[in-house]
């Protein structure tokens, strides 16, 4: 029998002073058997940092077509592309293609640095391509935010993000790789 997706409730209250944005996003995620708290939990940041009414998670994992999340405009076409990981050259040519914008949050250390040692080239030829990344120490502080039922608040100036909850905070700035 398959395993199915785990399933989390998120209040998420931004307050993005850097975009002037403010707003309480009622959230429901699932969990891909396959995923973990750590990677879940960096959806929730890139979704803070670009949140937007349109803004919308995908089927993600199980999906090779989408990314983890993106905005559509009404005519259904793909404003923003946001991914997470180390993706291939393939789909990176590929987002790109399709969405006008695209947002690739990167994590997990020293594999992080050795896939951009080799992505960075293919990248740099995208206009339309951000390259994101947050460090392994920040990723593992935000698995331990982790609930079922979450209540998160996000702070964002200067861009630096403070996310806090009932079980704790953590501050970090994301460093911007392209």
């Amino acid at each position: 029998m398959a395993l199915k997706a785990t399933i989390f409730k998120v209040e998420l209250a931004i307050a993005d002073m850097d975009r002037h944005y403010y707003e309480t996003h009622q959230l429901t995620l699932a969990r891909h058997p396959s995923e973990n708290d750590e990677r879940m939990m960096l959806r929730l940041v890139a979704f803070a940092l670009n949140a937007h009414e349109q803004l919308q998670f995908t089927k993600g994992l199980s999906t090779d077509d989408e990314p983890d999340l993106w905005q559509k405009s009404l005519s259904d076409e793909i404003e923003l592309w946001i991914d997470l990981g180390q993706p291939s050259e393939k789909r990176i040519r590929q987002a790109c293609g399709k969405a006008k914008q695209v947002k690739l949050y990167t994590y997990g250390g020293n594999t992080t640095e050795a896939w951009w040692q080799q992505a960075a080239k293919v990248c740099k030829r995208h206009n339309n391509l951000k390259v994101i990344n947050i460090d392994s120490t920040t990723s593992e502080q935000l698995a331990q935010l982790t609930e079922r039922t979450m209540q998160l608040q996000v702070n964002i100036q200067d861009g630096e993000l403070l996310i806090s909850s009932s079980l704790g905070s953590v501050t970090f700035t994301p460093q911007t790789l392209q």
